[in-house]
Parts: C-alpha cells; structure tokens; sequence
C-alpha cells in the first residue's frame, strides 16, 4: 500500500483533527495547489474547481468538518 493510499484511508476515517501537512499532501496529490495563506487560512486552488479554503486549528491541526468536506470534494467516498 502507497503512502497517498494510506492518507486516504486515514482521511476516510474521519478523525476528530488531521494534521495540516497530510491534508496539503493529500491535495497536492490530487491536483490542488497552495495559493495562499492569510492568517490562519489556506486557500487551495485547482482549474475548472472552485476554491477550496482550509482553516488551520490550534496551528497546525485540520478539525473534521473539513476533512469531510475534502473528501467530498475529491470523490474519496465513492
């Protein structure tokens, strides 16, 4: 098993926070490119997609309602 393949099985899972550099590792995998960083939010961009913003929590943490929402976006339910 792939170390992408594993993040995904993590993010999955859904846990209560995920770190901030499996989650950008995660969307660089799929397409996703960093834009910008205004304080504590991450705007992520990809063509032909809207933007996707990503607060970070505590610095470094990424609480579970947008690791759901990251895997809907990038069809990981499916």
């Amino acid at each position: 098993m792939s170390q992408i393949e594993k993040l995904i099985a993590r993010m999955r899972a859904r846990p209560p926070e995920a770190d901030f550099d499996d989650v950008r590792r995660l969307l660089e995998a799929f397409g996703w490119t960093l834009d910008r960083i205004r304080g504590s939010h991450c705007h992520f961009v990809k063509t032909g997609e809207p933007p996707l913003t990503i607060p970070k929590h505590g610095g470094q943490k990424v609480k579970r309602t947008y690791v759901v929402l990251i895997c809907q976006r990038l069809g990981l339910d499916d």
